[in-house]
């Protein structure tokens, strides 16, 4: 398969001479996946596939209108130009404006650190997901659903360009689910753990420990009082700061949001400030080793790294070259599709809060009644809004974590919130559970983090 796609860089070559001179901007972009897709609903087997196929799309922009054009067969590749063309051509009736950046040719891949799962059986995989099934089981006998998902996917991608470019780049991304749903008469509690990787199998091998506390949190939650729902201090972890930073924050960063909406737009001036001098949020697929990292974006821009708070201001924002090029900004590699069948659009790629300078455990200092909340079990954000649930809380009482509560959801503004943070903590933790979804492509592997938290005036749910 490898070989297909080096033999064909020619073909794309030639196509793109031939076809170009009728567009402003075209593109091809070839795909080869393989990867694997087990799903265990208690002992039921619900999905156990192994795939490969082989794809493309082309994208094609005249006077400001895109068209695209997808296909799973080779041979019909000069019929998809023509339709991308074509479609280009009709709606186009402004401009093109696309940020420049510099055509690159190159190969390159993320190299695993360890096991490629590709050299994994089915059998194997299918047997870890069983030990894991086993485990959670095992936690109490009041678990009566349990859940585990096992996914690995390797992408081997090749983008060729009317301004010169021609990318050969691969990776290979795992992520494996647990959820344990305990039940005690009419009391139902669940719980979840998830993680991803990029860099080896083994990653995954060894969460006997994570996995149980799935299992645990969800029993344990059975006898727990609710929280008194009201407005407090809270004290987070760094997961649900990633999650924060991710999904209240970070999607407002993405600048076909801002764009498509003036008043966003507005509210996301760059030079505003959202929060203290000691704020610094960031964005970039350069660090490497997370899922989120890559080196180069699916239109060709090199992988960045973005700092959009800075000192608590907004300096920066996320960008395709669209956009880029429509607000007369630099763009920072951000323009990515989930495989083959959708065309790229503005995405996250790792997302962090910088660590700050309090110790943690001063973070609790002078909090006469808070809450402590870790972990994730859910959440939705709306425009500036978001409510997250955490996955396991406790009430703080004269700056000492007290008895643990449930049923804890946080809600608020983002941009209040942001100016509501009290103190960073001197920890971090890069979480690599994430799976973004946007625009219908759900699931495309993003890294995100952060250090503890405290922000006051939180909106908490609970008990009224």
């Amino acid at each position: 398969m490898p070989k297909l796609l080096a033999d064909i860089q020619n073909l794309l070559s030639d196509l793109i001479a031939r076809y170009s001179s009728r567009v402003d901007y075209l593109m091809i972009r070839l795909e080869e996946a393989e990867g694997t897709d087990i799903l265990l609903r208690g002992d039921k087997v619900e999905t156990l596939s192994e795939g490969i196929s082989i794809g493309g799309h082309v994208r094609a922009c005249h006077k400001g209108g895109w068209g695209l054009s997808s296909f799973n067969q080779l041979a019909t590749i000069e019929q998809r130009i023509e339709e991308a063309i074509a479609a280009a051509r009709i709606v186009g009736d402004e401009e093109t404006i696309l940020a420049p950046i510099d055509p690159i040719q190159t190969v390159c891949n993320l190299h695993l650190t360890g096991i490629d799962p590709r050299t994994v059986s089915l059998k194997q995989k299918k047997e870890l997901c069983d030990r894991y099934t086993e485990l959670l089981k095992s936690v109490d006998s009041r678990i009566t659903t349990t859940s585990v998902r096992y996914g690995d996917s390797c992408q081997r991608v090749i983008i060729a360009t009317s301004e010169g470019t021609l990318i050969e780049q691969s990776w290979v991304d795992m992520e494996m689910r647990f959820a344990a749903t305990a039940r005690n008469g009419d009391t139902v509690q669940t719980g979840r753990e998830t993680t991803g990787s990029r860099k080896a199998f083994e990653d995954l091998v060894n969460l006997d420990t994570q996995v149980k506390s799935a299992a645990e949190r969800a029993v344990t939650a059975l006898s727990l009082p609710s929280v008194k729902g009201n407005t407090y201090t809270v004290v987070i972890d760094p997961i649900l700061t990633g999650l924060f930073v991710h999904e209240a924050f970070g999607h407002l960063s993405e600048a076909d949001m801002a764009y498509e909406n003036p008043d966003l737009l507005e509210v996301m001036t760059l030079g505003r400030r959202f929060g203290s001098e000691e704020l610094q949020i960031f964005d970039g697929a350069a660090p490497q080793g997370h899922r989120g990292s890559y080196f180069y974006d699916d239109e060709g821009t090199p992988a960045t790294t973005t700092q959009l708070i800075k000192d608590g201001v907004l300096v920066g924002r996320l960008h395709s070259r669209e956009t880029a090029g429509k607000l007369g900004e630099a763009p920072t590699g951000n323009s990515r599709c989930l495989d083959y069948h959708y065309s790229p659009i503005v995405r996250m790629t790792n997302t962090w809060i910088e660590r700050g300078k309090t110790p943690v455990a001063d973070l609790f200092t002078d909090i006469k009644e808070g809450v402590y909340a870790r972990n994730w079990l859910g959440g939705m954000t709306n425009g500036e809004m978001f409510t997250f649930s955490a996955g396991e809380a406790w009430m703080i009482r004269n700056g000492k974590i007290s008895e643990p509560v449930k049923d804890v959801t946080l809600s608020g503004n983002v941009f209040q919130t942001l100016a509501d943070i009290e103190a960073i903590g001197d920890d971090f933790y890069w979480d690599e559970s994430g799976g973004c979804g946007k625009g219908g492509q759900n699931g495309l592997a993003v890294g995100c983090g952060g250090p503890s938290l405290r922000i006051r005036d939180v909106v908490v749910g609970g008990e009224s």
